[in-house]
């Protein structure tokens, strides 16, 4: 078995959790390998890891890797689907950041999930994925074209609103007049479509949600519509061009170009403990069922 680390930040926990990863891996005769950027950020940082400088690094995936283990938040997860790509490699997370929707995994149990996962108790979580063509070629969006959690168009240079011309499958819906527009999958429900009063959808959910930001239009509400459906966007406003992003990567389009969003034709597969739940998580992050009124 072989298995790549992947993170992204250093705080108080990271050397704990990569040196407790790392020994146990290597105790159950598993080969580990960190990205290259993150062992050396965890070089610069910390001396306390013993024999840190013979752990082995990678700098790309290939299909050789049976899961992928990230150290961080949400954010760390999102960043690692840039490595793991079409390649069908398994992504777990351990939650050294805040909320952890998608990193699940505290940083006290890491010898048990991994326990787990190599007993083989867990399941696997297909996630859908999104991407996005435009009229003309842009270098920032080809090179990672794709998004977990969510596209977004939204203004530039500006505090007027924008304009986004929205068709789905070739037929007008609506011209939004907002800050933007997020075209999110299940995954990124619980993201920033939530944040703007989008709805959480569960994960194997066969859908997309369209969440317009602060819309002028008072009637306008979030829409969920089948995940087969080819969205068309086009923007207008005062500047002369807006912004795209996918996930955390940010691009620039000119407005009036034709930006067509649809489902990847690949999944980013997520292992799911046995004794988690995406129901569990939403009960635990949200706090829903917590009645603190009388308390």
């Amino acid at each position: 078995m072989k298995v790549a680390i992947f993170g992204r930040y250093f705080n108080v926990t990271t050397p704990k959790s990569v040196e407790t990863l790392f020994n146990y891996l290597e105790n159950q005769g598993i080969e580990a390998y960190i990205e290259t950027e993150f062992h050396n950020l965890i070089d610069i940082e910390s001396h306390n890891i013993k024999n840190f400088e013979t752990y082995k690094t990678f700098s790309e995936l290939d299909t050789s890797f049976d899961f992928l283990v990230s150290i961080g938040g949400d954010g760390t997860i999102l960043r690692a689907t840039m490595f793991v790509k079409d390649l069908g490699i398994p992504i777990i997370g351990i939650n050294t950041g805040r909320l952890g929707f998608l990193a699940t995994i505290q940083v006290n149990a890491i010898e048990k999930a991994i326990q787990n996962i190599i007993e083989g108790k867990y399941r696997i979580s297909e996630r859908t994925i999104l991407t996005v063509e435009t009229e003309t070629e842009n270098k920032d969006i080809e090179s990672m074209n794709f998004a977990l959690n969510e596209i977004t168009v939204s203004r530039k240079n500006t505090t007027a609103m924008i304009t986004i011309d929205t068709y789905l499958d070739d037929e007008f819906l609506n011209s939004y007049w907002s800050d933007g527009l997020i075209v999110s999958t299940p995954t990124g429900s619980t993201g920033y479509s939530l944040s703007c009063g989008g709805p959480v959808i569960t994960p194997g959910s066969s859908s997309i949600v369209l969440t317009p930001i602060a819309p002028h239009n008072l009637s306008a509400r979030p829409l969920v519509v089948p995940d087969t459906t080819e969205i068309q966007l086009r923007v207008h406003g005062r500047e002369k061009q807006h912004l795209i992003s996918l996930d955390s990567r940010i691009a620039t389009l000119e407005n009036g170009t034709l930006i067509k969003i649809k489902k990847a034709n690949f999944k980013i597969k997520m292992i799911d403990l046995l004794d988690e739940s995406f129901l569990k998580t939403l009960r635990n992050k949200l706090l829903w069922g917590e009645d603190k009124r009388n308390t």
